[in-house]
Formats: C-alpha cells, sequence, structure tokens
C-alpha cells in the first residue's frame, strides 16, 4: 500500500509522529507540494492523505492506480468528489476534531474587539502607561458582552459550541441553520433578520456552490454600527471588498477574521489595510490537541477502508 502524504507541514512542523501511519503501508510524506508536482508525487500513491492541496477532475484523471484520498480537515470542498465517486475513490474527512480549538479561537477574536487586550498591552509596552495622567485607561473603548445578542451562521458542533460559550457570557443566542434544531433553546432566525438583531456574527458554515460571498453589501448594511463580524470559517464565504467597504464606512464596527479568500493573501486584498479588522492566519485549527485528533482520525480513516468497513466518507 503506497500512502503520500501530499502537504504534511502545517499538520506536523515536527512535534507529532507519522509512525502509526507509516505501520499501514510504504509513507512518503512531503511538506508541501505545488500544482505541478501533483500527479507526478502521487502517481503510485494507493492513498493521498491532503490537508489543503486540491484534487480536480483533471489531476484525478491522471491516477489510475488512487483508490482513497484522505482529506486531514473536515472540510473538502479542495476534492472535485464526483469526479472521486465516478472513478470509485473514496473520500474521507476528519469531522469534528476542531470544535473546541475553533470555537475558542472565535470568542478569542471576540474578545478582542471588545476588550482590545492586545492593543492595550502593545500601549503599555510603547511606555504609554508611565506617561499617564491617570492610574487606569483604555486605548479604546470596552464592550461587555453580557446582555448581548451572538448571531451563529452554520448550527453544527462548532455553532453549537460558540452557543454554550455565549451563555456562560450572558448573551442571547439566534442562529441561522437550513435545518431547523427542535432541540436547542436558541432562537432560529433568516439571515436578515439575524445579521440586523446580532451584536456579534459569527460563521461557522461550510464553504458551498451556492453561498459564495454570501455575506455582501446586502447583509453588512443591516448590521448595528456597533456590531462585529467574525469568520472562522472558509473566508470566500465574505465578499471582501464589500466588507472593506463596510469597515471603512463605519456600516460596523469592526472584524475579526482567520480566513480569507485566497491563502495566503496577496497584498492586494482590502482587508489587509481595512478599519479595525483584526486576521490571524488560518490557525484556529492548529492547536496541538486538534492536530493529534487529526492524526489519530485519518490513521482510522485509513484503517477503516483497508478493512471495508468506511467511516467518515464524504465521497
Amino acid at each position: 500500500m503506497n500512502i503520500v502524504v501530499i502537504d504534511g507541514y502545517t499538520l506536523n512542523p515536527g512535534d507529532q509522529s507519522w509512525e502509526n501511519i507509516s505501520k499501514i503501508g510504504k509513507l512518503t510524506i512531503y511538506d508541501r507540494t505545488s500544482a505541478a508536482d501533483i500527479v507526478e508525487r502521487c502517481r503510485d500513491a494507493e492513498v493521498v492523505i491532503t490537508n489543503k492541496v486540491p484534487f480536480t477532475a483533471a489531476t484525478l484523471e491522471q491516477l489510475p492506480k488512487l483508490k482513497m484520498i484522505a482529506v486531514t480537515a473536515t472540510g473538502y470542498n479542495i476534492i472535485d468528489t464526483a469526479t472521486a465517486r465516478k472513478r470509485d475513490i473514496v473520500v474521507s474527512n476528519v469531522p469534528s476534531y476542531g470544535t473546541a480549538s475553533v470555537a475558542q479561537h472565535a470568542f478569542s477574536l471576540i474578545l478582542e474587539l471588545t476588550n482590545h487586550v492586545g492593543a492595550n498591552s502593545a500601549s503599555v509596552a510603547a511606555g504609554d502607561w508611565q506617561k499617564a495622567p491617570d492610574w487606569c485607561y483604555t486605548v479604546a473603548p470596552v464592550m461587555e458582552l453580557e446582555g448581548k445578542t451572538l448571531g451563529i451562521i452554520g448550527y453544527g458542533n462548532i455553532g453549537q459550541r460558540m452557543s454554550l460559550i455565549a451563555q456562560a457570557f450572558g448573551m442571547k443566542v439566534l442562529y441561522y441553520s437550513p435545518g431547523d434544531k427542535p432541540w436547542t433553546p436558541d432562537e432560529r432566525a433568516d439571515l436578515p433578520t439575524l445579521f440586523a438583531n446580532s451584536d456579534v456574527v459569527s460563521l461557522h458554515a461550510p464553504l458551498t456552490s451556492g453561498n459564495e460571498k454570501f455575506v455582501n453589501k446586502d447583509l453588512l448594511k443591516r448590521m448595528k454600527p456597533t456590531a462585529f463580524l467574525i469568520n472562522t470559517a472558509r473566508g470566500p464565504l465574505i465578499d471582501e471588498h464589500d466588507l472593506a467597504e463596510a469597515l471603512n464606512n463605519g456600516w460596523i464596527a469592526g472584524a475579526g477574521l482567520d480566513v480569507l479568500s485566497v491563502e495566503p493573501p496577496t497584498d492586494s486584498n482590502p482587508l489587509l489595510k481595512a478599519k479595525n479588522c483584526i486576521i490571524t492566519p488560518h490557525m484556529s485549527w492548529i492547536s496541538r490537541e486538534a492536530r493529534e485528533r487529526i492524526m489519530e482520525m485519518t490513521e482510522a480513516n485509513i484503517k477503516a477502508f483497508l478493512d471495508g468497513s468506511e467511516i467518515n466518507r464524504v465521497g
């Protein structure tokens, strides 16, 4: 069994071991792979492990030995699953590995926007406190979360974890989901209502062909001028030019983003210079604990496939 890890560095920069997966078959590991090298490196692979390297229809057509693609993420939009099915290639993912880590990071972005911990720490480091006329100060107004409303877009595992954390802060929760969730105490709302009534809107929906750039000028203009937008899901869910316009013109108070439409971003991305826009480098998933779960679940996915008892199959 030939197994190829096509972009292993982000999952395992050296603090974990590939040993268990190497016991399944002959393992070849590449830290990174350019689009031009995918076919050559995967030509003899029966199993490919990928995080963000895409496998298009054209690529899959050139890999006749490929039997399985193990995606080391929950989202699998990088795989042409329709072509994979036609070629009888199993595609698996790793659901729920990052629920705690992603929700924690989303709230860290919310708290930075409301409490400005980083900005105040930088101010102290710059010597501003020594020069202050009073015993305390803040570089920006602080907003209390209790009594505020969190609007959650996407009510899966991460969205529901966000709800639990919000309730601990004393927040009210609205959620938008294509399907009703009758067991939840949270209130379901349509998108215009959720955007208009939330003090924080947090995105936790998968990227599909039908929701790209759904966060656009229309929805952003419905938001309160004191409200914040959080995205730890997928960058293309947001029309970035519309969001930059909203931030620069004060339609909303700020944004906390862990994902962008192109990663790494180009210098032309308007959000890099937008007002009150906090951006982190797609790191919400990257806790060591979450990455350990990815390794364990990927191993289990491959073993189950070989045993004929597929788990976490998405294509």
